[in-house]
Order: structure tokens, then sequence, then C-alpha cells
């Protein structure tokens, strides 16, 4: 990303008061103690186990690892998973700001 577009990106995030996972295309993660997990902001299911789950996001993956996992609902942004979470990892491609 060139300078000019992050200059951009801050000063429309200042003004208009977006969160920045709108304003970069950033997944929002939400985990509620170690049994349910929301992801906003996917780009699909790269692979799916009882154990293991691999999600494609905009820049990078999101490896979701548990027992008795299952997909509670899948969306075209959202995906809800039920089981028991253990590890979590986010590789992402991005860039230092």
């Amino acid at each position: 990303m060139t300078r000019i577009s992050r200059r951009l990106r801050k000063w429309t995030n200042e003004v208009l008061d977006l969160p920045q996972d709108v304003l970069l295309d950033l997944p929002r993660i939400t985990l509620v103690g170690n049994k349910e997990l929301s992801i906003e902001n996917h780009r699909g299911v790269r692979h799916f186990s009882e154990n293991r789950m691999i999600l494609s996001l905009s820049q990078g993956s999101l490896e979701v690892e548990g027992t008795g996992l299952m997909i509670r609902a899948i969306l075209p942004q959202e995906v809800m998973i039920e089981g028991i979470i253990t590890n979590i990892k986010y590789s992402g491609m991005g860039e230092s700001s």
C-alpha cells in the first residue's frame, strides 16, 4: 500500500470514525469463552474437520484448532463455529504501519 493510500485511509478513519475492520477489510474475530467463535470478513473455508478449520481472509488465513468443532452457521461474510476451541492462529500478509 502506498504512503498516500495509508494517509487517506487514516484520514477517512479519523473523519468518519469507521472501525478498522471495515476500513481495511480485516477479519473481526469474536470468541465467547472457548466454546463459540464468530469470524466476519472471511473469504471462504479452505479446510474443515472436527479438530481443525482454515479460513481464507483478504490478507492471509485464520486457523482454528479444537475438539468437536462444528460450523453453526456460514454466511457470505461470517462463519460461526462451536466446539472446544484450543488455538487460534492468524497468518496475515499485511504490512507494517
